[in-house]
């Protein structure tokens, strides 16, 4: 028997996924559980860890860490003239003041950020983008967005937008349930 593998597959045509042999033994062992709850789950989770692992490999191509390029966004987010202050990015992305200290070491050696003197504090310093981080950090995104163009390759204009319509039900549905989870930049 020959192994052809389809790269494409018609919209009207709906094939069988991974997840789905998961839910015929789900059903089987556990007849209780909502099979249409439980795919939907099961499909999020794994299209998450299929954008980790795409992730991960832009990351490692620029041999940047997670952490490294969380605080880059932070700071690309911040907006002209991308700066923050290291006590409120440390607060944003989860880290001890030395960890934080540690990581802005490492960074501004490597020459993607740079400490400038704060004008309001004389004892406090400024974390700044440098130009080579800032393309770092575009330049990433942009390598990434690539991986992420699957979802257009897979779903019409319309699909997509009512995908991200009831994907925002479900977060606002989290959200009122659990509270908001604030994703670090």
């Amino acid at each position: 028997m020959e192994n052809h593998r389809v790269t494409t597959t018609p919209r009207s045509v709906v094939e069988p996924d991974s997840v789905d042999a998961r839910l015929a033994v789900w059903g089987r062992e556990l007849p209780e559980l909502d099979l249409q709850i439980e795919g939907i789950v099961e499909r999020v989770e794994m299209i998450k860890r299929y954008l980790d692992r795409t992730m991960q490999d832009t990351l490692e191509a620029y041999d940047l860490s997670h952490g490294e390029w969380k605080l880059l966004a932070s700071l690309r987010w911040a907006g002209p003239p991308y700066r923050g202050k290291p006590g409120k990015l440390a607060k944003r992305l989860g880290l001890s003041s030395g960890a934080m200290t540690n990581r802005l070491d490492n960074m501004e050696h490597r020459g993607v950020i740079r400490r400038v003197d704060d004008p309001d504090d004389r004892r406090g310093v400024i974390v700044e983008l440098t130009d080579e981080g800032r393309r770092l950090w575009d330049e990433t995104v942009g390598v990434q967005a690539e991986k992420e163009a699957v979802v257009g390759k897979a779903l019409t204009a319309a699909e997509r937008e009512r995908l991200n319509e009831l994907l925002r039900r479900l977060m606002h549905a989290f959200e009122a349930e659990h509270g908001a989870i604030h994703k670090q930049g």
